[in-house]
């Protein structure tokens, strides 16, 4: 399929952010996300079958997906198989009013769009941004931390605002396109931090898919200016890569 350059280049790095995160961030998800009623198709009153999600794996995966950018060619494998942007659009656009902003000649901003940060220069008191933190509670809206930033982009992914209840067990919107289901482990948020809206904004959502001890490891191998809370029965635990220790929270 022909598609325009913007398109084609949109998907190609996202698929190059699957690739280096084994396919947590996936923007085929699509069929999974309406299955367990986070798309639009709307809510669901339960939890899919085995065999519900069995067939939605069958149209997943970035790897059923080629994009030749040169060409600005798109190819799918496999029958059912859509691309799913959320994960990278919202991000995309602050990347793009930045860059409105940028040829207007503003040295002082701040863009958000859906949650997904960017800044430039400083606040109105000379500062660098602050920029807060979400604490993971389902309950109630407040700061866990704030880290000062300027000239780079803020995105959180989190598990404590989208999710649906059955039988006494949670599911997040959070989909692991590897698996079909929700994530279950104990890690609530990712923070990431990048020049890039829309690789941070992808790439939080792939360090929650991945969890508490795979995010940390692969965020670290890669570079990758994130914070992580992770629940546990004393409270949130924090965990930093170094490149988001050289940033600095309060």
């Amino acid at each position: 399929m022909l598609v325009s350059a913007e398109l084609c280049d949109m998907l190609g790095r996202a698929l190059s952010i699957s690739e280096v995160t084994d396919g947590a961030f996936d923007v085929t998800v699509g069929p999974l996300v309406n299955l367990w009623g986070f798309g639009p198709d709307g809510p669901v009153a339960e939890p899919p079958s085995d065999e519900a999600i069995a067939t939605a794996l069958t149209a997943v995966g970035h790897d059923k997906i080629e994009a030749d950018c040169e060409a600005k060619l798109v190819r799918k494998d496999v029958p059912g198989l859509f691309v799913d942007l959320s994960g990278w659009a919202k991000g995309h656009a602050v990347d793009e009013l930045a860059a409105l902003l940028n040829r207007m000649g503003l040295e002082n901003y701040l863009v958000e769009v859906g949650g997904e940060i960017r800044v430039r220069g400083h606040n109105k008191e000379g500062l660098d941004w602050a920029v807060a933190v979400e604490a993971p509670s389902m309950s109630e809206r407040a700061p866990h931390a704030v880290v000062r930033v300027t000239n780079t982009s803020v995105a959180t992914s989190g598990d404590y605002r989208n999710y649906f209840e059955y039988d006494g067990s949670y599911y997040s919107h959070t989909i692991d396109a590897r698996t079909g289901r929700p994530v279950t482990h104990n890690l609530a948020a990712v923070t990431v931090v990048n020049p890039s809206a829309a690789y941070a904004d992808a790439m939080a959502t792939a360090l929650l898919v991945l969890g508490p001890e795979a995010g940390p490891s692969r965020a670290g191998e890669l570079d990758v200016a994130a914070y992580f809370l992770v629940r546990e029965a004393t409270g949130v635990r924090e965990i930093t890569t170094t490149e988001f220790d050289r940033l600095g929270t309060q």
